[in-house]
């Protein structure tokens, strides 16, 4: 059984899943994580989603404000064992919605390039490619993605 529950960044099993994404991306981004990582803190996320099966957290997403009506989407991970099956389109429309009830009326994100599985999840969940915002504007391995929820 999925169980999706809404918390915070202080939720001890986001933490423990945060750990493996940065694990995750420091293998698939090499030389470029330590700039990515500096944007990817933890401290302050007020809406954050976890995903449990049989009590076992496996996967996980947030969102924090970017602009007034504009939320970003941050820290979308699931573990390997459980990837393909729509848990991150799950775990990011609950997100969506969540924005949606906190009258935000668009989401925008950040991806790497060499995240494939990551661009192909925010395609195919109707985000579309835009021009590189805040600190990813001049970066080359950067896409950003936006989505209106409202």
């Amino acid at each position: 059984m999925l169980d999706i529950v809404r918390t915070d960044s202080k939720n001890k099993d986001f933490i423990k899943l945060v750990k493996l994404l940065d694990s995750y991306l420091a293998e698939k981004d090499g030389d470029d994580h330590l700039f990515y990582d500096q944007f990817n803190k933890i401290d302050h996320l007020n809406y954050v989603i976890v995903a449990y099966r049989n009590r076992f957290p496996f996967g996980c997403g947030a969102i924090k404000e970017f602009s007034s009506g504009i939320i970003e989407v941050k820290r979308m991970f699931t573990q390997a064992e459980f990837r393909g099956q729509k848990i991150a389109s799950i775990v990011l429309s609950e997100l969506e919605n969540w924005a949606r009830e906190l009258n935000y009326t668009k989401c925008i994100l950040e991806t790497g390039k060499k995240q494939i599985e990551a661009i192909e999840l925010y395609k195919k969940n109707g985000y579309s490619l835009i021009p590189n915002y805040g600190q990813y504007q001049n970066v080359d391995n950067s896409l950003c993605f936006e989505k209106y929820i409202s």
